[in-house]
């Protein structure tokens, strides 16, 4: 029995000593998606901030490939130490395990959880030749023609899919999907009138509102976005209980020790909450929210996950 109790008192100690040196080199983030997207610069944008505090380089590194399931698949198979991480959306996580069978990782049990960073807000937008001014605009054209209208996403299974699959749940709609490789066709067909409509994030598509190009209808979160605050949300125009967007947050290895795992949450929650860096971030459309714990991460991935398993169920869309 003392041998026991030493034994975990020993390694008690050396968990505590790691995390105290943590990080003694650098430290390499994942991301799922290209450079440029909203994902990789939410990364470089707290990754600069850590490396300063930390005195070391954080590195990201871009897995592109699989819906950004790519980086979390080889994030599994990385060593458990806090050296290697990755900034992970909704979908990898959340959407992609239940719409793919084939991938090789347990979302909820082959990571640690470390924080929440960001909620990224979608905005439901039209082409401008129905003259849509609102979601009532909309929803008296769709309800007196069904399937009238069409809506692209970039690709089946993905979160502007899910959304308009939820909102045709919640109100009874029918809109006929046109599938595309990425956001830039998708909203180019949309503003040259190929299609009608188009659920993308508010960041993506305020510049071709500003333009007139496109016609805001409606935010898809409970509180309307910062970067487009004279657009009301969808709760607000009469559908009930819609609160849907994309987070992101830090993951890593299953076994990474608490203690780092801990010492992750307190600094990256320190530089998403610096002023600075949240006008930052402010500015790519996401709006900043951390997690209390990571233990209270954990739970809103896994309600999440749930959910989204639910609408990908209803809508018939697992491989």
């Amino acid at each position: 029995m003392r041998n026991l109790l030493a034994t975990a008192i020993g390694i008690a100690t050396m968990t505590t000593a790691l995390a105290a040196d943590y990080p003694s080199r650098p430290v390499t983030v994942l991301i799922g998606f290209p450079p440029g997207t909203s994902t990789d610069a939410v990364a470089r944008i707290i990754g600069e901030d850590l490396s300063k505090k930390w005195g070391q380089p954080v590195v990201i590194d871009n897995k592109p490939g699989v819906g950004g399931s790519m980086a979390v698949a080889q994030l599994k198979r990385a060593k458990p130490d806090g050296y290697t991480l990755a900034l992970s959306a909704t979908a990898p996580l959340n959407i992609n395990p239940h719409v793919n069978k084939q991938l090789n990782y347990d979302p909820l049990k082959d990571f640690e959880f470390v924080t929440q960073t960001t909620w990224l807000p979608y905005l439901l937008v039209a082409n401008p030749k129905h003259g849509f001014k609102n979601f009532d605009d909309l929803r008296k054209f769709a309800a007196s023609k069904p399937d009238a209208l069409t809506y692209s996403t970039i690709g089946v299974g993905t979160t502007s899919h899910l959304l308009v699959e939820i909102l045709q749940g919640k109100t009874g709609l029918k809109f006929r999907h046109i599938p595309y490789q990425g956001s830039a066709q998708s909203q180019a067909d949309v503003i040259g009138g190929n299609v009608d409509m188009t659920f993308d994030t508010v960041v993506s598509t305020m510049p071709h509102v500003k333009d007139g190009k496109l016609g805001a209808i409606a935010v898809s979160t409970s509180k309307r976005a910062q970067l487009a605050p004279d657009v009301p949300t969808l709760q607000e125009q009469g559908v009930p209980d819609f609160n849907v967007g994309a987070w992101l947050g830090y993951i890593a290895p299953a076994g990474t020790p608490a203690a780092v795992v801990n010492k992750l949450h307190a600094d990256i929650v320190a530089s998403v909450n610096k002023p600075e860096v949240q006008k930052r971030l402010i500015a790519l459309g996401t709006e900043v929210v951390t997690s209390p714990s990571p233990q209270a991460f954990k739970q809103f991935v896994a309600d999440n996950h749930r959910m989204w398993g639910d609408v990908v169920k209803q809508v018939g869309i697992a491989q």
